[in-house]
């Protein structure tokens, strides 16, 4: 590894960390990134993941403050989380690379699709039952896309943030500032429980998640506070630019 590789790890690092904090999708800086520095892309994909949990933990961090009160909501919904991180970064292990991307395209469109419709679709539920109030098909059908949503960011990830982020201010929280602190804590556990695994079953290269973990952690302050400072209306736009782009990032290969 040459000096000014380490200084391009560490700046998608920084960028990563800063894209994850506000909305997700980080993956998509770093991860072809070390592709194009010559590592193999089981490698890269491992050594991406663990390095960015640190940036995550920071980002969530930065977003203390609308977490205040997101206890009870997190011990129910994270065992799941828990869980389909640790299944998705198993199938990696185990199953051909890239075998999830006969549905990417289509999770991260309809994510986008919930994003920007979230304010009328979310006054309609209102309509039938409040948004605080108990509803069991509510909770249900969130558990179910948060688990598979946790499924496909253990094994790959692209767009994870914007998924988590239309499956939560739209069946729990309609505060999008707080359902993004949420998301922040949610996929800090499912990349944390997926690194684990990555780090007793593959072979991660040390100096590259180092070097990812440098600047994710200092990208994930920057991006909660530039993430909090947003309006609604422009944190929709970013979300859905960041969700552009992963879609065509895939699509290109």
């Amino acid at each position: 590894m040459t000096l000014l590789d380490a200084v391009l790890i560490v700046a998608a690092g920084l960028a990563a960390g800063t894209i994850n904090a506000v909305v997700g999708s980080g993956s998509l800086i770093t991860f072809p990134a070390l592709l194009a520095l010559g590592y193999p892309p089981l490698v890269a994909n491992v050594s991406n993941n663990i390095g960015l949990v640190p940036g995550s933990i920071s980002g969530a961090w930065g977003y203390r403050r609308e977490l205040a009160d997101t206890g009870p909501v997190l011990r129910r919904l994270l065992p799941w989380c828990a869980a389909g991180g640790a299944l998705g970064s198993s199938l990696l292990l185990l199953l051909p690379a890239r075998v999830f991307e006969s549905v990417v395209v289509v999770l991260i469109a309809l994510a986008l699709l919930l994003v920007v419709l979230q304010p009328r679709l979310a006054a309609r539920l209102r309509t039938r039952a409040p948004l605080h109030e108990a509803n069991r098909a509510r909770t249900v059908a969130l558990v179910i896309g948060l688990f598979g949503a946790s499924v496909y960011g253990g094994y790959f990830g692209a767009a994870q943030g914007v998924i988590y982020l239309a499956l939560l201010s739209l069946l729990l929280v309609e505060d999008l500032q707080v359902a993004n602190a949420i998301k922040n804590v949610l996929a800090t556990v499912v990349n944390g429980v997926a690194a684990v695994l990555f780090m007793v079953f593959a072979h991660p290269d040390w100096a590259v998640v180092g070097l990812i973990a440098l600047g994710a952690v200092v990208g994930g302050q920057l991006g909660a506070k530039v993430g909090r400072r947003l309006p609604p209306a422009a944190l929709r736009v970013v979300i859905v630019v960041v969700g552009v782009a992963a879609i065509v990032k895939v699509v290109a290969g």
